[in-house]
């Protein structure tokens, strides 16, 4: 039996399974300014 896309939201959703605990991590590290990966390009003038 496959996994459908509304099993994959339903683990997001799940605090009981790993991917819940993935997904809030992902999106604390989306929020915070200071995560380098989100910061963007560096632009230096010359």
């Amino acid at each position: 039996m496959s996994r459908t896309p509304n099993d994959d939201r339903s683990d997001s959703m799940n605090p009981n399974n790993d991917a819940y605990w993935d997904s809030l991590d992902n999106h604390a590290n989306q929020l915070n300014p200071n995560h380098d990966e989100y910061q963007g390009h560096d632009e230096e003038e010359d």
